[in-house]
């Protein structure tokens, strides 16, 4: 079912939407306004803020301004905790500036509060005509649902084992709040579901048995996955699996950043598994071989890493001048093996011939030979026949 988050359509056979989210103070406008102004231009569509105390929520309307003044229109997603009922009813310039609400189930309320934090909640979301995300946590599960279907399942005469009723729980936790938001009001088509964990295989079978069994939007991530290579290994794993049998409307890689590193990599890591998937076109690919024995030259290893970089610095600009250029396709290869028939196959290829510091390249383009670079220039040279080809084809 779609659903519409200011400019973006999520759901309801529009492509998979990438999301991220700051790690910058909410309440130090600036800081945070940077940082959305940067996974926005790096390419996320929608971009979560954490809304978890009076300060951050004070800013987020200037937030918004900000942004807006400095052409980002990337929508604003809150994400609430333990007091969002409070901050929204408190802030009403915060709730109108956010495009979406996420709430957790688990820690929307405890006890006899929990339905009626939880109401209020929805009742803001129609108030103010936003969708929310219903999001279950593997860590933050309600333990009163979680207990009682504990206790249900030793009744049983044959118990199901624990993760199984721990993964019941996650899906029903999501299900019957979605049901109680449509109670109170909130359209269906304004409700996104997600039950992260942290397992692959786990996620997998939540979001199968969740997909099954609901017709609402749905946002896949594998939560804490972790850093480095095996954050980016474990959610790609999780995530392609489900978005090859067509799940999943939204998606975020929740990356630890390497220190001093880029929150912009988890942006970069969704497309590239959007786009390698065949499902969406983000930025111009670059295929490059591995290296080999043949390969005992390091100019195209760096040939590959500064033309990738190039694409990635003037994506922001060419997305706006060159529409379609995300499609091209561009090839680095290291030696005459593979490397003159992969060039031919790509849009722009260059192939290096494996040995020796001042090579000869020769270029293809469109499939035909055009130009063999040489010396030390043929980054720049390389770079200047991109540029040329994107300006008449796509210009």
């Amino acid at each position: 079912m779609p659903v519409g988050i200011g400019p973006v359509t999520v759901g309801g056979g529009a492509p998979v939407v990438v999301q991220s989210m700051t790690n910058t103070d909410t309440a130090d406008a600036t800081a945070t306004v940077k940082q959305v102004q940067q996974l926005a231009a790096a390419g996320s569509e929608l971009v979560r803020i954490t809304v978890n105390n009076e300060d951050a929520a004070r800013q987020v309307a200037r937030i918004r301004e900000r942004l807006d003044a400095l052409g980002c229109d990337a929508p604003l997603i809150g994400d609430f905790h333990y007091n969002g009922h409070l901050l929204l009813t408190k802030y009403p310039d915060c709730a109108e500036a956010l495009a979406k609400y996420r709430v957790n189930p688990g820690n929307v309320g405890f006890g006899r509060k929990r339905d009626s934090q939880f109401a209020i909640l929805i009742e803001k979301a129609i108030e103010y005509g936003k969708p929310i995300r219903i999001g279950v946590n593997w860590g933050s599960l309600d333990q009163e649902l979680a207990t009682h279907m504990m206790d249900e399942n030793a009744k049983l005469a044959e118990p199901r084992d624990a993760d199984s009723v721990m993964q019941e729980a996650l899906i029903v936790s999501a299900l019957n709040s979605a049901q109680k938001a449509e109670e109170i009001g909130l359209p269906r088509d304004r409700i996104i579901l997600s039950c992260k964990v942290s397992g692959v295989q786990k996620l997998i079978s939540v979001y199968r048995d969740l997909a099954g069994r609901c017709d609402y939007a749905l946002h896949l991530g594998l939560t804490e996955a972790g850093m480095g290579s095996k954050g980016i290994v474990a959610s790609t794993a999780a995530l392609g699996v489900l978005l090859q049998e067509g799940i999943g409307d939204t998606i975020r890689i929740s990356l630890t950043p390497e220190p001093g590193g880029d929150r912009a990599t988890e942006v970069i890591v969704a497309q590239e598994l959007l786009q390698t998937m065949g499902l969406r076109s983000f930025t111009p690919l670059v295929t490059a071989c591995p290296g080999c024995g043949r390969t005992t030259s390091t100019v195209f290893q760096e040939l590959a890493d500064n033309i990738q970089a190039y694409i990635r610095t003037k994506m922001p600009i060419w997305r706006e001048q060159y529409p379609g250029v995300e499609e091209l396709n561009l090839a680095v290869m290291g030696c005459v093996v593979n490397g003159p028939g992969e060039s031919k196959h790509a849009d722009i290829g260059i192939s290096l011939p494996g040995t020796g510091e001042a090579p000869s390249a020769p270029v293809f383009v469109d499939g035909k030979k055009t130009v063999t670079l040489r010396g030390d220039n043929i980054a720049a040279e390389f770079q200047a026949i991109v540029d040329d080809y994107i300006e008449n084809r796509f210009g």
